[in-house]
């Protein structure tokens, strides 16, 4: 009974030693949610070697791996086109896990710091991404040159209007 014991504890402190914390409690890959005002916007998302990695419509969820290898986090590059807006590109941001940070101090100390969690890549976080579409300007208005109907002038300003043949 008492070698069940030891081998129990043996085997119990082996497998703390030896992982990550962040390994342990977190993960490795991450559900993003890639949402845009006004919906239904194509996107495309990039890693950091250009390869895409996905491409549909918002809104949506996908999941990606956060580590890019050794101590380095993923980046994503997702550009979002819609008829009648500007293109907009932007970055998934990045984050340190909590778990890496603190829980490493508790569970897996710096086995788990220097070893695990930035091998697996469990050290990082991927965060949601909202992007706001901004309409597109025609030609017209990057020169500067705005047009507009006479509704859009406010009622106090339409008295000093001066009428051009």
């Amino acid at each position: 009974m008492i070698k069940i014991i030891n081998a129990f504890v043996f085997v119990t402190l082996s497998i703390t030693l030896l992982a990550g914390c962040a390994s342990i409690v977190s993960k490795s890959n991450y559900p993003v949610s890639i949402t845009s005002n006004p919906e239904v916007a194509s996107i495309v998302v990039v890693n950091s070697i250009g390869r895409t990695v996905f491409s549909g419509k918002t809104p949506t969820t996908i999941t990606l791996k956060a580590g890019a290898g050794y101590f380095k986090g993923e980046t994503y590059t997702v550009t979002l086109k819609r008829e009648g807006y500007a293109t907009h590109t932007a970055q998934i941001e990045r984050g340190l896990d909590g778990w890496y940070i603190a829980g490493n101090i508790f569970i897996g100390g710096l086995i788990g710091w220097l070893v695990i969690d930035p091998i697996t890549g469990a050290m990082w976080t991927l965060k949601d991404l909202h992007v706001n579409l901004e309409p597109e300007k025609s030609s017209l208005q990057k020169e500067g040159l705005h047009i507009v109907t006479f509704d859009d002038i406010p009622k106090h300003l339409r008295s000093k209007l001066v009428k051009i043949n």
